[in-house]
Protein backbone atom coordinates (compact mmCIF):
# COMPACT_ATOMS: atom_id res chain seq x y z
CA UNK A 1 0.00 0.00 0.00
CA UNK A 2 1.35 3.37 -0.50
CA UNK A 3 0.95 6.45 0.60
CA UNK A 4 0.75 10.16 -0.76
CA UNK A 5 3.14 12.04 0.73
CA UNK A 6 1.44 15.00 2.48
CA UNK A 7 2.02 18.65 0.57
CA UNK A 8 4.12 21.15 2.33
CA UNK A 9 2.20 24.43 2.41
CA UNK A 10 3.12 27.66 0.79
CA UNK A 11 5.65 29.60 2.65
CA UNK A 12 3.04 32.66 4.29
CA UNK A 13 3.45 35.92 3.23
CA UNK A 14 6.74 38.08 4.12
CA UNK A 15 5.96 41.23 5.76
CA UNK A 16 6.70 43.20 2.52
CA UNK A 17 3.97 41.55 0.90
CA UNK A 18 1.27 41.54 3.94
CA UNK A 19 1.68 45.33 3.94
CA UNK A 20 1.22 45.56 0.01
CA UNK A 21 -1.97 43.86 0.27
CA UNK A 22 -3.02 45.73 3.36
CA UNK A 23 -2.53 48.92 1.73
CA UNK A 24 -3.84 48.22 -2.19
CA UNK A 25 -7.25 46.33 -0.46
CA UNK A 26 -7.52 49.96 1.78
CA UNK A 27 -6.81 52.19 -1.41
CA UNK A 28 -9.72 50.17 -3.28
CA UNK A 29 -12.25 50.49 -0.79
CA UNK A 30 -11.75 54.00 -0.01
CA UNK A 31 -12.29 54.64 -3.79
CA UNK A 32 -15.07 52.71 -3.80
CA UNK A 33 -16.04 54.62 -0.43
CA UNK A 34 -16.52 57.66 -2.08
CA UNK A 35 -19.44 56.49 -4.83
CA UNK A 36 -20.98 54.46 -2.13
CA UNK A 37 -21.23 56.15 0.80
CA UNK A 38 -22.06 54.74 4.81
CA UNK A 39 -21.00 50.77 3.42
CA UNK A 40 -17.60 49.94 4.65
CA UNK A 41 -18.57 46.67 5.77
CA UNK A 42 -20.21 46.01 2.48
CA UNK A 43 -17.81 47.27 0.26
CA UNK A 44 -14.73 45.35 2.31
CA UNK A 45 -16.51 42.08 2.03
CA UNK A 46 -16.44 43.07 -1.98
CA UNK A 47 -12.92 43.26 -1.84
CA UNK A 48 -12.39 39.85 0.28
CA UNK A 49 -15.05 37.90 -2.28
CA UNK A 50 -12.07 39.80 -5.10
CA UNK A 51 -8.63 39.05 -3.40
CA UNK A 52 -10.33 35.32 -2.33
CA UNK A 53 -11.11 35.14 -6.11
CA UNK A 54 -14.64 34.59 -5.75
CA UNK A 55 -17.44 35.86 -7.52
CA UNK A 56 -20.13 38.38 -5.90
CA UNK A 57 -23.95 38.61 -6.34
CA UNK A 58 -25.42 41.65 -4.70
CA UNK A 59 -29.52 41.02 -4.04
CA UNK A 60 -31.59 43.88 -2.41
CA UNK A 61 -34.28 45.74 -3.71
CA UNK A 62 -34.08 48.51 -6.57
CA UNK A 63 -32.23 51.83 -5.81
CA UNK A 64 -29.60 50.97 -3.11
CA UNK A 65 -26.66 50.93 -4.59
CA UNK A 66 -26.06 47.17 -6.04
CA UNK A 67 -25.00 48.22 -9.53
CA UNK A 68 -22.90 51.37 -8.67
CA UNK A 69 -21.51 49.13 -6.63
CA UNK A 70 -20.42 46.43 -9.11
CA UNK A 71 -19.48 49.10 -11.54
CA UNK A 72 -17.07 50.96 -8.28
CA UNK A 73 -15.32 48.36 -7.87
CA UNK A 74 -14.66 47.40 -11.85
CA UNK A 75 -13.39 50.87 -12.28
CA UNK A 76 -11.24 50.98 -9.36
CA UNK A 77 -9.14 48.57 -10.85
CA UNK A 78 -7.23 49.49 -14.06
CA UNK A 79 -8.52 46.59 -16.20
CA UNK A 80 -11.11 45.67 -18.61
CA UNK A 81 -14.60 45.44 -17.34
CA UNK A 82 -17.67 44.52 -19.04
CA UNK A 83 -21.48 44.72 -18.69
CA UNK A 84 -24.15 42.61 -19.20
CA UNK A 85 -27.94 43.36 -19.18
CA UNK A 86 -29.21 40.38 -18.65
CA UNK A 87 -33.20 40.44 -20.38
CA UNK A 88 -35.53 37.63 -21.18
CA UNK A 89 -33.95 37.60 -24.50
CA UNK A 90 -30.79 36.97 -24.02
CA UNK A 91 -28.93 34.77 -25.89
CA UNK A 92 -25.92 32.19 -24.12
CA UNK A 93 -23.50 33.45 -27.23
CA UNK A 94 -24.31 36.92 -26.27
CA UNK A 95 -22.28 36.17 -23.16
CA UNK A 96 -20.16 33.64 -24.29
CA UNK A 97 -19.82 34.60 -27.80
CA UNK A 98 -19.74 32.37 -31.09
CA UNK A 99 -18.44 31.42 -34.23
CA UNK A 100 -18.49 33.83 -37.36
CA UNK A 101 -17.97 32.42 -41.06
CA UNK A 102 -15.12 34.71 -42.38
CA UNK A 103 -15.74 34.98 -46.24
CA UNK A 104 -11.94 36.30 -46.81
CA UNK A 105 -10.55 33.08 -45.17
CA UNK A 106 -13.35 30.70 -45.49
CA UNK A 107 -13.12 29.56 -42.11
CA UNK A 108 -15.24 30.00 -38.60
CA UNK A 109 -13.31 33.07 -36.66
CA UNK A 110 -14.52 33.23 -32.96
CA UNK A 111 -16.49 36.35 -31.73
CA UNK A 112 -15.81 36.99 -27.92
CA UNK A 113 -18.66 37.40 -25.66
CA UNK A 114 -19.43 40.10 -23.03
CA UNK A 115 -17.93 37.44 -20.32
CA UNK A 116 -14.29 38.35 -21.68
CA UNK A 117 -13.22 41.19 -19.49
CA UNK A 118 -11.16 41.13 -16.13
CA UNK A 119 -14.50 41.96 -13.82
CA UNK A 120 -17.94 41.38 -15.18
CA UNK A 121 -20.81 42.99 -14.13
CA UNK A 122 -23.98 41.11 -14.70
CA UNK A 123 -27.15 43.61 -14.06
CA UNK A 124 -30.58 41.70 -12.98
CA UNK A 125 -29.26 38.04 -14.04
CA UNK A 126 -32.12 36.81 -12.72
CA UNK A 127 -34.49 38.21 -15.57
CA UNK A 128 -32.26 36.11 -17.92
CA UNK A 129 -33.71 32.65 -18.96
CA UNK A 130 -32.18 29.51 -17.35
CA UNK A 131 -30.62 28.44 -20.55
CA UNK A 132 -28.59 31.84 -20.55
CA UNK A 133 -27.85 31.70 -16.80
CA UNK A 134 -26.36 28.31 -17.63
CA UNK A 135 -23.78 29.95 -20.03
CA UNK A 136 -22.08 30.96 -16.70
CA UNK A 137 -21.97 28.26 -15.04
CA UNK A 138 -18.41 26.92 -17.07
CA UNK A 139 -16.96 30.42 -17.13
CA UNK A 140 -17.51 30.87 -13.23
CA UNK A 141 -15.65 27.90 -12.28
CA UNK A 142 -13.50 26.50 -14.80
CA UNK A 143 -12.34 30.56 -16.10
CA UNK A 144 -12.86 29.04 -19.77
CA UNK A 145 -15.22 29.38 -22.46
CA UNK A 146 -16.21 26.15 -25.05
CA UNK A 147 -17.53 27.19 -28.28
CA UNK A 148 -17.70 24.52 -30.94
CA UNK A 149 -15.64 22.31 -29.18
CA UNK A 150 -12.35 24.61 -28.68
CA UNK A 151 -12.20 26.14 -25.35
CA UNK A 152 -10.88 29.82 -24.64
CA UNK A 153 -9.82 30.94 -21.26
CA UNK A 154 -10.90 34.23 -19.84
CA UNK A 155 -8.48 36.69 -18.36
CA UNK A 156 -6.98 36.50 -15.23
CA UNK A 157 -7.99 37.74 -12.47
CA UNK A 158 -11.85 37.36 -13.20
CA UNK A 159 -14.55 38.01 -11.31
CA UNK A 160 -18.77 38.28 -11.70
CA UNK A 161 -20.21 40.93 -10.55
CA UNK A 162 -24.19 39.82 -10.55
CA UNK A 163 -27.28 41.92 -9.00
CA UNK A 164 -30.59 40.58 -8.63
CA UNK A 165 -33.97 41.84 -7.02
CA UNK A 166 -35.61 39.49 -4.56
CA UNK A 167 -38.89 41.36 -4.42
CA UNK A 168 -40.10 41.53 -8.38
CA UNK A 169 -40.77 38.29 -9.22
CA UNK A 170 -42.49 38.73 -12.53
CA UNK A 171 -40.77 38.20 -15.40
CA UNK A 172 -37.47 36.44 -14.11
CA UNK A 173 -35.91 33.04 -13.14
CA UNK A 174 -34.65 32.31 -9.81
CA UNK A 175 -31.49 31.37 -9.75
CA UNK A 176 -30.79 27.50 -9.96
CA UNK A 177 -29.06 25.93 -7.08
CA UNK A 178 -25.93 25.13 -9.63
CA UNK A 179 -25.62 28.96 -10.20
CA UNK A 180 -26.15 30.00 -6.43
CA UNK A 181 -23.54 27.74 -5.51
CA UNK A 182 -20.40 29.08 -7.98
CA UNK A 183 -20.55 33.05 -6.17
CA UNK A 184 -18.26 32.88 -3.28
CA UNK A 185 -20.74 35.12 -1.01
CA UNK A 186 -23.96 37.13 -1.17
CA UNK A 187 -24.17 40.61 0.06
CA UNK A 188 -27.26 42.68 0.89
CA UNK A 189 -26.97 46.70 0.66
CA UNK A 190 -29.59 47.50 2.87
CA UNK A 191 -30.49 51.14 2.78
CA UNK A 192 -28.30 54.01 4.20
CA UNK A 193 -28.30 55.54 7.54
CA UNK A 194 -29.69 59.48 7.57
CA UNK A 195 -26.58 60.49 7.39
CA UNK A 196 -24.89 58.59 4.84
CA UNK A 197 -28.36 59.40 2.43
CA UNK A 198 -27.73 63.15 3.53
CA UNK A 199 -24.15 62.86 2.62
CA UNK A 200 -24.95 61.31 -0.75
CA UNK A 201 -27.27 64.36 -1.73
CA UNK A 202 -24.75 66.64 -0.83
CA UNK A 203 -21.61 64.81 -2.60
CA UNK A 204 -23.69 62.98 -5.46
CA UNK A 205 -26.63 65.29 -6.03
CA UNK A 206 -25.47 67.24 -8.94
CA UNK A 207 -22.77 64.84 -10.63
CA UNK A 208 -22.33 61.38 -12.07
CA UNK A 209 -20.54 60.01 -8.84
CA UNK A 210 -18.60 57.63 -11.15
CA UNK A 211 -17.53 59.70 -13.61
CA UNK A 212 -14.35 60.85 -11.95
CA UNK A 213 -13.71 57.57 -10.24
CA UNK A 214 -9.79 56.73 -11.43
CA UNK A 215 -8.04 53.26 -11.22
CA UNK A 216 -6.23 52.72 -7.46
CA UNK A 217 -4.50 49.39 -8.88
CA UNK A 218 -4.46 47.27 -11.81
CA UNK A 219 -5.02 43.44 -12.87
CA UNK A 220 -1.37 42.28 -12.38
CA UNK A 221 -1.56 43.31 -8.66
CA UNK A 222 -4.47 42.09 -8.41
CA UNK A 223 -3.42 39.00 -9.60
CA UNK A 224 -0.20 38.59 -7.07
CA UNK A 225 -2.52 39.58 -4.14
CA UNK A 226 -4.71 36.79 -4.96
CA UNK A 227 -1.65 34.71 -4.80
CA UNK A 228 -0.45 36.18 -1.85
CA UNK A 229 -3.60 35.59 -0.02
CA UNK A 230 -3.62 31.20 -1.52
CA UNK A 231 -0.64 31.29 1.04
CA UNK A 232 -2.35 32.77 4.56
CA UNK A 233 -2.06 29.80 6.98
CA UNK A 234 -5.00 27.82 7.84
CA UNK A 235 -4.74 25.36 11.18
CA UNK A 236 -6.03 22.19 11.22
CA UNK A 237 -8.51 22.93 13.94
CA UNK A 238 -9.68 26.37 12.10
CA UNK A 239 -10.18 24.04 8.72
CA UNK A 240 -12.14 21.43 11.08
CA UNK A 241 -14.47 24.15 12.33
CA UNK A 242 -15.09 25.11 8.96
CA UNK A 243 -15.78 21.35 7.81
CA UNK A 244 -18.59 21.35 11.23
CA UNK A 245 -20.35 24.52 10.26
CA UNK A 246 -20.72 22.89 6.67
CA UNK A 247 -21.63 20.05 8.04
CA UNK A 248 -23.77 21.19 10.09
CA UNK A 249 -26.52 22.77 7.70
CA UNK A 250 -26.23 19.04 5.77
CA UNK A 251 -27.76 17.87 9.17
CA UNK A 252 -30.12 20.43 10.53
CA UNK A 253 -33.55 19.38 10.54
CA UNK A 254 -34.31 23.11 9.26
CA UNK A 255 -32.56 22.72 6.19
CA UNK A 256 -33.20 20.33 3.02
CA UNK A 257 -30.63 21.12 0.76
CA UNK A 258 -27.35 22.42 3.00
CA UNK A 259 -23.71 23.53 2.10
CA UNK A 260 -21.66 21.98 -0.70
CA UNK A 261 -18.21 20.87 0.04
CA UNK A 262 -17.71 24.19 -2.37
CA UNK A 263 -19.03 26.26 -0.30
CA UNK A 264 -16.47 25.24 2.40
CA UNK A 265 -14.09 25.84 0.00
CA UNK A 266 -14.82 29.07 -0.62
CA UNK A 267 -15.34 29.81 3.18
CA UNK A 268 -11.74 29.28 4.13
CA UNK A 269 -10.57 30.89 0.97
CA UNK A 270 -12.75 33.78 1.83
CA UNK A 271 -11.14 33.61 5.77
CA UNK A 272 -8.03 34.17 4.33
CA UNK A 273 -8.69 37.33 2.64
CA UNK A 274 -10.14 38.37 5.95
CA UNK A 275 -7.15 37.31 7.89
CA UNK A 276 -4.92 39.40 5.37
CA UNK A 277 -6.64 42.37 5.53
CA UNK A 278 -6.41 42.79 8.98
CA UNK A 279 -2.70 41.96 8.63
CA UNK A 280 -2.15 38.17 9.72
CA UNK A 281 -0.71 35.61 8.24
CA UNK A 282 -3.11 33.44 9.75
CA UNK A 283 -6.75 32.48 9.72
CA UNK A 284 -8.55 32.66 13.24
CA UNK A 285 -11.88 31.07 13.89
CA UNK A 286 -13.32 34.76 14.17
CA UNK A 287 -12.33 34.99 10.58
CA UNK A 288 -14.56 31.78 9.19
CA UNK A 289 -17.67 32.80 11.88
CA UNK A 290 -17.51 36.59 10.47
CA UNK A 291 -17.68 35.64 6.53
CA UNK A 292 -20.28 32.22 6.79
CA UNK A 293 -23.48 34.00 6.70
CA UNK A 294 -22.76 35.77 3.47
CA UNK A 295 -20.95 32.52 2.30
CA UNK A 296 -23.23 30.06 3.23
CA UNK A 297 -27.14 31.82 3.28
CA UNK A 298 -27.48 31.99 -0.39
CA UNK A 299 -27.19 28.28 -1.06
CA UNK A 300 -29.57 26.55 1.45
CA UNK A 301 -32.51 25.56 1.00
CA UNK A 302 -35.02 25.53 3.71
CA UNK A 303 -37.58 22.85 4.64
CA UNK A 304 -41.39 23.03 4.49
CA UNK A 305 -41.91 22.80 8.07
CA UNK A 306 -38.95 25.93 8.47
CA UNK A 307 -40.24 28.01 6.03
CA UNK A 308 -44.20 27.47 7.52
CA UNK A 309 -42.09 28.44 10.80
CA UNK A 310 -41.16 31.59 9.54
CA UNK A 311 -37.58 30.75 9.53
CA UNK A 312 -35.09 32.23 6.90
CA UNK A 313 -31.32 31.44 5.67
CA UNK A 314 -29.22 33.83 7.56
CA UNK A 315 -31.70 32.43 11.05
CA UNK A 316 -30.42 28.64 10.82
CA UNK A 317 -26.47 30.14 10.22
CA UNK A 318 -26.82 32.05 13.17
CA UNK A 319 -28.31 28.54 15.31
CA UNK A 320 -25.55 26.64 14.11
CA UNK A 321 -22.74 29.54 14.84
CA UNK A 322 -23.71 29.45 18.14
CA UNK A 323 -24.17 25.36 18.38
CA UNK A 324 -20.77 24.53 16.88
CA UNK A 325 -18.04 24.35 18.65
CA UNK A 326 -15.15 27.55 18.70
CA UNK A 327 -11.39 25.70 18.40
CA UNK A 328 -9.25 26.49 21.47
CA UNK A 329 -6.81 28.99 20.70
CA UNK A 330 -3.30 27.40 19.84
CA UNK A 331 -5.06 24.25 18.13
Amino acid sequence: MTTTPRREPAAPPGPDQSEELVVAAQRLVDNIGTVIVGKTDVVRTAVVVLLAGGHLLLEDVPGVGKTMLSKALARSIDGSMRRIQFTPDLLPSDVTGTSVWDPATRTFEFREGAVFGNVVVGDEINRASPKTQSALLECMEERQVTVDGTSYPLQDPFMVVATQNPLEMEGTYPLPEAQRDRFMARVAMGYPSAEAEAAMLREHGGSDPLADLLPVTDVKQVADLVATVRTIYVAPAVEEYAVAIATATRTSARVRLGASPRATLHLVRAARARAALERRPYVLPDDVATLAPSVLTHRLLLSPDAVVAGWQAHDVVREILAEVRVPEPGR
